[in-house]
């Protein structure tokens, strides 16, 4: 009777298990905070309890890093990169290229895991413009350029000659100065299709593996002649090109065009003065390319630091025994009608060139398709003409007076019986025209603008006989 019921004063004990309000609580705590809860009340002394830990921890290690090398492997393949409809020219050239067997990333990224997770990162832009809409081209970089220690990879820096044998060229000296190995090579595996304009979005659908085939010209596989000589010329200038990234990525043409359309806004109003400045311009094009035509054949030797003749740097450039004859020089003529196909194995500036020219991908596979057809070359004294006219190596002399002219009184009277037969006459056509040129022609211009019928204004004798 004396004991005060503890009832009475704070009312019945509630359940804490049946009890509403504790219910709706205990529903309301997240289920991360359970979980750390029950964690949390774990016995950890428990031998068992901790090797149930190390497992778990095991298992999900497993898991997540398992799953990021799945993902990683995956991204890291070419046929992940194939399955983007944009990327169909850049998988096609890849696998006709001598690289088919590696990945895309042993070139694309940086050796090391870092490198690799960096450029992962920074790859989510190719997502967002793959799904933002289809790329108009696929254009390289300057901060994607391939580096010297991708190609390290595979590649001694000790090579002294190239797969075919014929080129000397000193890798590891050229690797000792810095030249990015691209400067020679940016076209190993995709042969500039970016520059030549044929990785378009209007042409993707032509880039079948067949057609890819034919688009791998080995001109754009392999090193560059002209960009040997660039290179070479601006060294014996006392510069060093390869110090600027972009000499070594091959141009996007969209810059390219932009530059130029710079330049005719600011030529705009100046036409006559910018035809004076494309003709200078193409003088001095004219001037340089026989200057390195006359180092190429040894006759000029003076201020080269870098020998640009052709037998330094290809081992089995020799001088064909016919060139040795006495009279080559001014006889070499027919031999020309007849091989010039040989002739301009070697004997074509336009190999030498640096730029690449923007191409037109069913011209080339039109072309190709005639190279198959097509038989073995015919003499054709117009082709041979024409050839003279523009190939620097032909011009380098054809475009000088001729020592058997002399002096033009004598000349003049004395001329006709240096051309009495059609192969005769043929040799004059290499540097005059029979009839006045026309102004709007197509024919390729003449080094001189003599004309035959300047002075035979009454025609020829050939002409009223027949």
């Amino acid at each position: 009777m004396g004991r005060v019921s503890k009832v009475a004063i704070w009312g019945k004990k509630k359940n804490k298990e049946t009890d509403p309000e504790t219910r709706e609580k205990k529903k309301k705590v997240g289920l991360i905070r359970r979980l750390w809860q029950k964690f949390r009340n774990i016995d950890w002394k428990n031998p068992v309890n901790r090797w149930k830990l190390l497992f778990v921890s095991l298992v999900g290690c497993i898991v997540v890093f398992g799953g990021g090398y799945g993902v990683l492997s995956l991204t890291n393949s070419p046929s992940f990169c194939s399955s983007c409809h944009e990327m169909a020219p850049e998988y096609s050239t890849f696998t006709a290229s001598a690289h088919s067997n590696i990945s895309c990333v042993q070139c694309h990224i940086k050796p090391g895991f870092t490198n690799m997770i960096t450029h992962k990162m920074k790859s989510m832009k190719e997502v967002y413009y793959h799904v933002t809409g289809i790329p108009e081209q696929i254009v390289q970089t300057e901060e994607e350029a391939v580096s010297n220690e991708n190609c390290l990879q595979c590649h001694s820096k000790n090579r002294l000659v190239t797969a075919s044998g014929d080129l000397k060229v000193n890798h590891k000296g050229h690797i000792e100065k810095d030249i990015p190995c691209i400067t020679c090579h940016a076209g190993v595996v995709h042969a500039k299709i970016a520059a030549r304009g044929i990785n378009t979005e209007e042409v993707r659908g032509h880039w079948t593996k067949e057609n890819a085939e034919k688009l791998m010209e080995q001109k754009y596989l392999r090193p560059n002649m002209g960009s040997c000589i660039d290179c070479h010329e601006k060294v014996n200038n006392g510069e060093e090109p390869w110090k600027e990234v972009a000499y070594n990525v091959p141009p996007n043409p969209e810059e390219v065009q932009n530059k130029l359309d710079e330049q005719t806004k600011k030529a705009s109003g100046e036409a006559a003065a910018t035809e004076t400045k494309e003709g200078e311009a193409v003088a001095d094009h004219d001037e340089k390319t026989q200057s390195i035509i006359l180092q190429g054949i040894g006759k000029q030797k003076k201020d080269v630091k870098i020998s640009m003749e052709c037998k330094t740097c290809h081992k089995q450039t020799e001088i064909p025994k016919t060139h040795q004859a006495a009279e080559w020089s001014g006889n070499h003529g027919d031999t020309a009608v007849q091989q010039l196909d040989k002739c301009v194995n070697c004997h074509q500036d336009s190999k030498w060139a640096r730029e690449i020219p923007k191409e037109d991908i069913m011209s080339i596979l039109k072309m190709k398709e005639q190279e198959t057809k097509a038989s073995k070359y015919t003499p054709n004294m117009t082709v041979v003409k024409d050839q003279a006219r523009t190939n620097k190596f032909c011009s380098a002399c054809h475009s000088d007076r001729p020592k058997g002219h002399g002096d033009s009184n004598q000349w003049l009277t004395t001329h006709a019986a240096n051309a009495k037969t059609n192969d005769q006459k043929a040799e004059c056509f290499v540097c005059h025209d029979r009839d006045k040129p026309k102004v709007d022609s197509d024919n390729v211009k003449a080094p001189t603008d003599v004309y035959c019928q300047y002075c035979h204004r009454t025609g020829f004798k050939d002409d009223k006989t027949n």
